[in-house]
């Protein structure tokens, strides 16, 4: 059948990689020039499947009020007028409890790990490169009770078979050297061996050309998608700067902006734009430099190694689709990254960047069907849209093809919420 994929982020273009190779007909729309344009430029560059948790979990709605008043805190919130925000913060706050975080952790960790093993593949298969390492995540943490607080983490991930080692305060340089350089800030780190790290930005754009080249997929851009037009239970086209486009299916994944395009069929995503930050700075010291990703567990920043740079990612600013650079949160990340690696990397030549995140309420994407039978979903990944990409777009084509997935794909489609 002929697919049309609305999106060409990081999850679009994996959905296309695997709808194509199961032999279907695909075109993919984006308004902008290429690929990863947008959310997958500038993200974190980690690919963390063990360090899969929601947002939503026991004592943040307590924590959120005390960042307000915090100049580095990993929330932060612009005061609008904006029901949309009010709804997804109430939403947030009632998964708040320990009863849906391990809900919630069990569904991300599912797709997670299974989009661990598709990855893998995925790079065996077509032998892309994109500065990728499969070195590990070092989750770091400043305080005690961060330590005690992870080890109801560390349950789950042992029930989903996911391989974990919590280290001491000594034991962190045997992950990281560089934190060698900087005694006494830690005391202690969880080690998740199997996480990764790359540039999803290079991932994406390696990833559609092999689609192009190798798979015959059509990749249409400069295209606004304005509407979609429906017929009864059914898509009956997509309206675009390009006129009217028709296919058998339809697959939405249009992270922060899917809500919109969704509103006029009746179909109401909980999925709300997180601003997060990133910057990019070359190595100068290998040696005082990360060599796989550390997670300030404090300040919720992420501190990647490419090749020849650092890519530090974090915070989760509430400001709808405002996409100003402020410099304030620029102090934040800089800040974390010049106390965790102050010898790694320029900062005086570091790129700053911005884009929204696609989150829901319960940090879960939405995969799968709708009402409409020939319009599927693939979006609401969050901070983690690479992480989960392989896996949630392996599971959609299998969905789609009538197949019986790898994983249970129970709790993941739109319909839980109206549950």
């Amino acid at each position: 059948m002929h697919v049309l994929i609305l999106g060409s982020g990081v999850v679009g273009v994996t959905s296309a990689y695997y709808l194509a190779s199961q032999g279907h007909e695909v075109t993919v729309l984006d308004r902008q020039a290429g690929p990863a344009m947008e959310t997958s430029y500038g993200n974190a560059g980690q690919v963390s499947f063990g360090f899969s948790s929601p947002w939503a979990a026991p004592g943040i709605p307590r924590k959120a009020l005390k960042w307000m008043f915090q100049e580095h805190a990993p929330l932060k919130i612009q005061p609008k007028r904006d029901p949309a925000m009010a709804r997804f913060m109430m939403a947030m706050f009632n998964n708040c409890t320990p009863e849906r975080y391990a809900v919630n952790k069990e569904r991300m960790v599912r797709v997670a790990e299974y989009s661990r093993q598709c990855i893998d593949a995925l790079r065996r298969d077509t032998g892309i490169r994109y500065e990728d390492r499969q070195r590990g995540l070092l989750q770091l943490f400043r305080h005690e009770s961060q330590v005690e607080a992870v080890t109801k983490d560390m349950r789950v991930l042992s029930e989903c078979g996911v391989r974990h080692r919590l280290l001491s305060a000594e034991e962190l340089v045997t992950a990281e050297p560089a934190l060698a350089r900087v005694p006494g800030k830690f005391v202690g780190g969880l080690h998740l061996p199997d996480d990764q790290t790359g540039d999803c930005h290079l991932f994406t754009q390696r990833l559609a050309d092999h689609c192009r080249e190798q798979l015959g997929v059509e990749f249409r851009f400069n295209v606004d998608i304005q509407r979609i037009e429906r017929q009864a239970g059914r898509i009956e086209r997509v309206m675009t700067s390009a006129g009217a486009l028709s296919a058998d299916a339809y697959v939405v994944c249009l992270g922060s902006f899917s809500p919109l395009l969704m509103k006029d069929l009746d179909i109401r995503l909980p999925i709300y734009p997180v601003k997060g930050y990133s910057l990019t700075l070359p190595v100068i010291d290998d040696g005082g430099a990360p060599q796989s990703t550390v997670m300030d567990e404090t300040f919720k920043v992420a501190i990647s190694r490419f090749d020849d740079r650092i890519r530090v990612g974090g915070t989760a600013e509430l400001a709808s689709y405002d996409l100003s650079l402020l410099e304030k949160r620029r102090a934040t990340i800089s800040m974390v990254v010049r106390d965790v690696f102050p010898e790694g990397g320029d900062m005086a030549k570091a790129e700053f960047w911005t884009g929204l995140r696609p989150m829901t309420p319960d940090s879960t994407p939405i995969i799968g069907a709708t009402r409409y039978d020939n319009l599927w979903l693939n979006t609401g990944h969050g901070t983690l849209g690479w992480t989960m990409s392989c896996g949630s777009a392996h599971l959609l084509a299998d969905l789609m093809a009538g197949r019986r997935p790898a994983i249970d794909p129970q709790g993941l489609c739109v319909a839980r919420y109206a549950a």
